[in-house]
């Protein structure tokens, strides 16, 4: 018995690294996977590669149930059409974890509009097409009086909740996939719906030349950087167990599981306005640098 016995997931960008295992993952977890990725490149070019077909393989020597498909995520219509291909398939639809993404990286001012327009569809509209049409068809199963415990596990990343140089399609879409999570997690609570996501720490083809993959070094054993270590925490995630938990980002690093808190007000600067209505500017640059320890010469705490 599984923890997924039964339950059918759709992993977008499941033919390698961290898809991959997670779509290896479901599968010994009991669950049918529709193993959905392009197979494209690393920045979206065109390729003949079919590694769903691969990963299909795989899971079937398990034992399992998959089939493979090549929707492009961005396709507002072919993802609707892919949910409902997967529930005429296998009879419903209870989880979806959304994975596909793509890099180019540049810095903003080597950065074309092809480039972030192309960054952006893969990650965040990818993200949001596959989550609507998911979520249309939970709130319609729901609205027919059927049970639903709906799973949502979205991908999000460091760049996304901290920062780096040279990735802002990249981070700005991660970014705004974990604002992503914690909204539909509020507006799909009522009809059984959770939605999380996570950031895994793992050396991929898409870290391939960072800082993170030049910087590790062989390891014998277990390795803290494999991208299979974040799979059972998304599995755990597509359960109806995790039904519980819903508007997460979580941190996963090595055997490590984090939370991460959204956005909060820190350090204030507050005082009364010697103008007696608004701040004037000089006293908002005051503020300010109290706010961050920069005070500087001449003006008194």
């Amino acid at each position: 018995m599984g923890l997924l016995d039964g339950r059918v997931v759709i992993v977008t960008g499941g033919g390698r690294g961290i898809g991959r295992s997670h779509c290896l993952e479901l599968a010994r977890q009991g669950a049918k996977v529709v193993v959905n990725d392009l197979g494209v490149g690393l920045h979206g070019e065109e390729s003949a590669e079919t590694p769903g077909e691969a990963v299909v393989n795989e899971i079937k020597e398990l034992g399992g149930q998959a089939f493979a498909d090549r929707t492009d995520v961005t396709d507002w219509q072919g993802v609707e059409d892919l949910v409902a291909l997967s529930v005429d398939t296998f009879g419903g639809l209870d989880a979806v974890v959304n994975n596909a993404g793509i890099v180019r990286d540049r810095m903003i001012t080597s950065m074309s509009e092809g480039d972030w327009d192309a960054v952006i569809g893969v990650h965040l509209k990818g993200t949001f097409n596959l989550t609507k049409h998911a979520c249309d068809y939970w709130r319609g199963v729901g609205k027919a009086g059927g049970a639903v415990t709906g799973r949502i596990v979205n991908t999000t990343s460091g760049t996304g909740l901290f920062g780096n140089i040279g990735q802002a399609a990249y981070g700005a879409a991660k970014a705004a996939i974990a604002n992503l999570t914690m909204i539909t997690g509020m507006e799909m609570a009522r009809y059984g719906v959770a939605c999380n996501a996570i950031s895994p720490l793992a050396i991929t083809r898409m870290t391939s030349g960072s800082a993170l993959a030049e910087e590790k070094e062989p390891e014998a054993g277990w390795d803290p950087l494999d991208p299979s270590n974040s799979s059972p925490l998304a599995a755990w995630l597509c359960s109806e167990e995790a039904g519980w938990l819903t508007g997460a980002v979580l941190r996963i690093t090595g055997g490590t599981v984090s939370r991460v808190n959204p956005w909060t007000i820190d350090t204030a600067a507050r005082y009364e306005s010697r103008s007696g209505e608004h701040l004037a500017v000089e006293e908002i640059g005051a503020g300010l640098r109290r706010a961050y320890g920069a005070i500087p010469r001449g003006i008194g705490s």
